[in-house]
């Protein structure tokens, strides 16, 4: 049962890192709420094409351009993108925008297994939706800005550093994000800036996905699977060694984490740790 949308202080907006309009729709005010899951599973699909648009068009663009898109600014690119998209979407969805942080946010107990699904799902509609739009405008060119390893590197050397990457990218996450979220000026900052710069250093490696979504879409539309596994098993093993050391640093979810990733605003029992009332609902 969807729990009565209750009154709360600025101030407690304000520990959340929330502003007071960003309370008011119930589709963020309260992510339980199923009726809306659409909207939040809308939003992915929107994220994650605008991110591949960018990711993979950059590259597109360079070849059909002779050159006009240097490497620093194809990987730069992406991360202003996640960027701008955390800041306009994070309340929504989260802008998870990558299978590899969903998984990685379920496993860290923040967020509930049975969306998992619907999220990579919608992630992997996006990301192919973009590849399409560039396929129709500029046809197979630079194998769609497919992620593939670099010349002379070895796929077992894409897929290790594809995991370390991803573990950088997933803890930075894990530790700027409210909940299962991707809110506020931190986190855009911080999760849009370390894209940029894996970028910087690894795209001449392994191409710097760093998103099994965003590898798969110009993969399937340009028919390239070149090492299509080392960007499917190196993000999620990435992601995986990220929340071990989260606990690490920061031990088990709190109660009032789990109810941040969810929507809620903390009672003052579960800024103190005691056990919720009936009415709460955690996500082991």
């Amino acid at each position: 049962m969807v729990n009565r949308l209750r009154e709360v202080s600025l101030e407690q907006l304000t520990l959340l890192g929330r502003g007071p309009h960003e309370a008011e729709p119930p589709w963020v005010r309260d992510p339980r709420t199923g009726a809306h899951e659409w909207r939040r599973l809308f939003a992915e699909v929107l994220g994650t094409f605008l991110l591949v648009v960018v990711a993979a068009g950059a590259p597109v663009v360079d070849v059909v351009s002779h050159g006009k898109v240097p490497l620093d600014a194809q990987v730069v690119a992406p991360g202003l993108m996640v960027m701008a998209i955390i800041y306009f979407m994070g309340m929504v969805s989260g802008a998870h925008l990558n299978p590899a942080v969903t998984l990685s946010f379920a496993a860290r107990g923040n967020f509930p297994w049975s969306r998992v699904p619907g999220y990579v799902l919608a992630q992997l509609v996006g990301a192919t939706a973009a590849s399409l739009l560039l396929r129709a405008l500029f046809g197979t060119v630079g194998h769609l800005g497919a992620t593939l390893p670099g010349p002379g590197i070895a796929t077992a050397t894409a897929l290790v550093v594809e995991a370390l990457l991803t573990l950088g990218l997933v803890s930075v996450i894990l530790g700027t994000a409210s909940g299962a979220r991707n809110v506020g000026a931190n986190a855009a900052l911080a999760v849009g800036g370390y894209i940029a710069l894996a970028g910087l250093w690894a795209a001449p490696v392994s191409g710097a996905s760093m998103n099994p979504a965003r590898s798969f879409g110009p993969e399937l539309l340009a028919g390239d699977w070149t090492g299509w596994w080392a960007y499917l098993a190196g993000p999620l093993a990435g992601g995986l060694l990220a929340v071990g050391i989260a606990w690490i640093l920061r031990g088990p979810p709190s109660p009032a984490a789990s109810l941040a990733a969810q929507g809620e605003i903390p009672d003052d029992h579960t800024e103190t740790g005691a056990p919720p009332g009936p009415g709460s609902n955690h996500d082991h």
